[in-house]
């Protein structure tokens, strides 16, 4: 490795590392300053959160700005590398434009290659941690909507379905339960009431009180049956059953693909949502790769105003990569735009971009 694909390395990781850690100490600070009132309401205290919550809530945003913070980054020191001409003084010792960027492209793979396989395996891993206490950060209204009583509707297969008129999130259980099965022709030949329902994780399976229990024969004759308690198990725990926008997150990918393919089967026409986070965990980290050529292009230049303006730019076209991101998301989940399309489109439009500004610079 030469001389000078180590000096740039070391300044970009170097540079990338400071504001990284910089980033996460100013966040942890405010964020915690923010929450403390709603963790003490919620009966925690600040020194649990910051064990069992923060370190997890850190991985989560250091994910999802890592592309920003590699953008501000290259933009930071290469942009002192132009006001003190350093890059002039290589340039003219006889090395290409393409020559100088190529550690660029180095360490900005290093890092994509990691966070892709942070975002498809470690993440999910730290969110699973994460969104346990994540309600118990929200006003009181939006707690109620994660751990509070909703109404179920729920289809298993194309011919089953459950209903709950009152469910709790947190203490899962509910009642007004109803289980109901239809054959090819949508006629009802199976149903199970309850006046309430409960979860048993030690037995794997749910818990009816108060049951009634109707078979339909082929001859429209009914059987029916009732009792205190029945057991009855659907093959999955109440969070796979019915499942929160959270629950994508908490899944490495490939149980996340068998999840998506077991949903599209049951019919679940609301999938946007989790395939939003399964394209996004590869489009992020392939994002670094084109904002460190966009920095590259922006500050490797002296310009009137110095690191100030470059900075300037670099942080309005930060905010609008991640802008376009969450509005994207928001646009998917209404059916507007495809997942594929929404999570991929802020790449397909900055790369051209990038590439037009590199190829400009270097035949400067």
């Amino acid at each position: 490795m030469k001389i000078l694909d180590k000096y740039i390395i070391k300044n970009f990781l170097g540079t990338f590392g400071f504001i990284m850690l910089l980033l996460t100490v100013i966040v942890l600070v405010i964020d915690v300053q923010e929450k403390v009132p709603r963790i003490q309401n919620s009966g925690f205290t600040v020194s649990y959160f910051l064990i069992h919550y923060y370190p997890f809530y850190i991985v989560y945003l250091l994910v999802t700005f890592i592309a920003i913070i590699v953008f501000i980054s290259v933009i930071f020191f290469t942009s002192k590398l132009a006001n003190n001409t350093e890059i002039v003084a290589i340039i003219s010792s006889g090395a290409s434009f393409h020559r100088f960027a190529r550690p660029y492209l180095m360490t900005s793979l290093f890092i994509a290659t990691i966070f892709l396989s942070v975002s498809h395996f470690a993440l999910p891993l730290a969110n699973t941690k994460k969104n346990v206490l994540d309600a118990y950060t929200y006003s009181d209204a939006n707690r109620e909507k994660i751990l509070g009583n909703v109404s179920i509707t729920t289809q298993l297969s194309p011919n089953e379905y459950i209903f709950i008129n009152n469910y709790n999130k947190k203490e899962k259980r509910g009642s007004g339960f109803s289980y109901q099965k239809y054959d090819k022709n949508k006629k009802l030949i199976y149903q199970i009431s309850a006046s309430d329902v409960s979860w048993q994780a030690k037995k794997n399976n749910f818990e009816l009180d108060g049951y009634l229990e109707k078979t339909v024969l082929k001859n429209d004759a009914e059987i029916l049956k009732d009792g205190a308690v029945r057991n009855i198990s659907f093959g999955h725990p109440p969070e796979e059953l019915f499942p929160d926008q959270l629950l994508g997150q908490n899944k490495t990918t490939p149980e996340l693909i068998k999840f998506i393919a077991r949903e599209r089967e049951k019919g679940n026409g609301n999938l946007n949502t989790y395939l939003n986070e399964l394209y996004q965990r590869t489009s992020m980290p392939v994002s670094i790769i084109i904002l460190t050529f966009l920095a590259l292009s922006l500050s490797s230049q002296k310009k009137r105003g110095g690191l100030g303006i470059n900075l300037a730019i670099g942080i309005a076209l930060a905010f609008i990569f991640v802008f376009s991101f969450e509005a994207l998301k928001v646009v998917s989940e209404n059916k507007t735009l495809t997942p594929l399309m929404a999570m991929w489109l802020p790449n397909m439009v900055f790369a051209p971009l990038a590439a037009f500004l590199y190829l400009k610079r270097a035949n400067q």
